[in-house]
């Protein structure tokens, strides 16, 4: 997986003490609210760095898809995928509804991905485009 730099482009102008409650609550609340948003600014970095490595692997499932004239959406995949992540959700007392939203919202980047994908790799083998009723 890659790892956060913190020197990375971008680190530098962040302020993880940015706050327009800053002055307006007592200091040790303002404390404590920091490192809890310290542990939030990590868990969101982290989700960048976990989706670009799932976007490498669905990419690579793209070019799998274009080279064998698949169709970019699998519906069956989908749905059972949906369905594996409501019942982690529920596991995790996260609402059911937005992991799905959640999912639905990478699905749709995916297949847009792996269209374009596909498109590339016909423009560039002279292959007419595929017509598929699962696209």
């Amino acid at each position: 997986m890659t790892q956060h730099n913190p020197s990375s482009p971008g680190s530098d102008d962040f302020d993880p003490s940015a706050s327009s409650l800053a002055g307006h609550v007592d200091d040790s609340v303002m404390a404590e609210l920091l490192s809890i948003r310290s542990s939030i600014d990590n868990i969101d970095a982290t989700l960048v760095y976990l989706l670009a490595e799932r976007f490498k692997a669905t990419q690579k499932v793209g070019f799998l898809k274009a080279t064998h004239r698949l169709p970019a959406g699998d519906p069956g995949r989908e749905a059972a995928q949906i369905a594996r992540l409501r019942r982690l959700a529920e596991d995790a007392h996260l609402d059911p509804a937005f992991a799905e939203k959640f999912l639905n919202f990478i699905i749709g980047e995916v297949i847009r991905h792996h269209e374009a994908i596909a498109e590339d790799h016909q423009a560039s083998s002279g292959q007419q485009p595929q017509t598929s009723a699962l696209a």
